[in-house]
């Protein structure tokens, strides 16, 4: 196919399609999909090889956010039986990061619910990253606390924070659709607040939430203008409660052509499945590896995921292997713009971004590693949509429809809830996380 090898050519080269070039990908038919997937997979090892970064959500605070944002469990007006509570101490949770970094994890998220911090929070999450890096200084720290005001990103950079996750979500001009407590230029403002602090970047989207294949496109250009590092692809969970809890949009082909999109867009960036990979790609989730070199580990914010061994043995079993914490997830001269940014304060070229948090590494001889190796919730890097997990003791797992009944309970308003299930356990509760 001629589109493929003109997106592979380009994206070996560490360039961006056009918009018209990635409406195509989406425009695929599921016979093109292999071919697709294939073709965005060589651009995901000419940048990073087989590595997979592993990513760890540790939930500062839970639910009682004040925006209204309608794809979130913790929104203003919220139904949903989620977990509820408010800051945990630092220790508390040093405690449960330190489930994520045994399971592998090389970056841990700090997220709390809310429009964003005071300057009290920010003291907060200082001695909460303190407390995480005593135990492991080698780890990255990802903050989220929603929207920023001036100076503390610059605060939360002097405590230790290596990254700010701050997601787009959605286009533009369907923002106002989904939120209307803030707007869309509040989290640009948040993502350049962050970079203009010398703080690495990660911003994503939820996809699912009834947007047009335009609509996508739109948002994943936004988020490479941007400079963004790191673009987490969230995939929209109806959770019970919410505004969208009837949008059950997605099957796993159309998931597979959003992160090959995303992939060609952002070529050497980093692509990290989030929130829906369970639900959502199901037994195809070892596709998604081919495409995106980063996933979040275990649990999310609100919701369950599949158990962390269970990650583990799918990065094994498809081939891959998890990142190491000395091994810098992006390539060289995005690292360079990096150094750069964090030394003057000051962020890169847009589309060139800062860099990763890990260390610089060298590159082979024939360039990047070719043969070796956020997210909704009030405003976190992490998804508050439900997620698949294993039944519970005692409990018969729950029949899941094939996608031709899953559309067919969608057309006539059924909800999916038995692919809904609230988080009960990890950080605020005292069960054991499934790290």
């Amino acid at each position: 196919m001629d589109l493929l090898d003109t997106l592979t050519a380009k994206g070996l080269r560490g360039e961006a399609p056009t918009r018209e070039e990635a409406l195509a990908v989406l425009a695929t038919t599921d016979d093109e999909l292999l071919d697709v997937v294939a073709a965005a997979g060589r651009v995901r090892r000419r940048w990073f090889g087989r590595r997979v970064k592993l990513n760890y959500l540790v939930n500062l605070k839970s639910g009682l956010c004040p925006e209204d944002c309608s794809y979130c469990s913790q929104r203003l007006g919220s139904k949903a039986e989620i977990l509820k509570y408010t800051w945990l101490k630092p220790d508390q949770a040093a405690e449960a990061a330190k489930a994520g970094v045994a399971g592998g994890a090389k970056r841990v998220c700090l997220v709390a619910s809310g429009r964003g911090p005071t300057d009290r929070d920010i003291d907060r999450v200082a001695d909460t990253i303190s407390a995480i890096k005593e135990a492991d200084p080698a780890v990255e720290i990802c903050a989220c606390l929603g929207l920023l005001s001036d100076n503390q990103a610059e605060r939360l950079k002097a405590a230790g924070a290596d990254a700010y996750n701050h997601n787009l979500n959605t286009s533009e001009g369907t923002y106002g659709d989904i939120a209307t407590t803030h707007t869309y230029a509040d989290r640009v403002d948040t993502v350049q607040k962050a970079h203009g602090a010398g703080l690495s970047a990660c911003s994503g989207l939820i996809a699912g939430m009834g947007e047009s294949d335009e609509d996508l496109v739109d948002v994943v250009f936004a988020l490479r203008e941007l400079g963004s590092d790191s673009v987490p692809v969230n995939f929209l969970i109806p959770f019970e409660g919410t505004p969208l809890a009837k949008e059950w949009n997605l099957t796993p082909q159309r998931c597979l052509r959003i992160l090959a999109m995303v992939r060609f867009v952002n070529p050497d960036t980093e692509v990290r499945i989030a929130g829906g990979r369970e639900v959502h790609l199901r037994t195809m989730q070892p596709l998604g590896l081919h495409l995106a070199n980063s996933i979040f580990l275990g649990d999310y914010l609100t919701s369950e995921g599949q158990a962390g061994q269970a990650d583990l043995d799918m990065i094994k079993d498809a081939g891959f292997e998890v990142e190491g914490a000395g091994e810098a997830t992006l390539p060289r001269h995005r690292a360079d713009i990096a150094a750069a940014a964090a030394a003057g304060g000051a962020c890169g070229t847009a589309g060139g971004g800062c860099g990763p948090c890990g260390g610089h590494g060298e590159e082979p001889a024939g360039g990047p590693a070719d043969t070796a190796a956020e997210a909704p919730g009030g405003h976190g890097c992490g998804p508050c949509g439900g997620h698949r997990a294993e039944p519970a003791r005692n409990e018969a797992p729950a029949e899941v429809p094939a996608d031709g009944e899953a559309a067919t309970e969608a057309a006539n308003g059924e909800l999916r809830s038995d692919l809904v299930r609230v988080r009960r356990r990890g950080a605020g509760t005292e069960l054991a996380p499934n790290a």
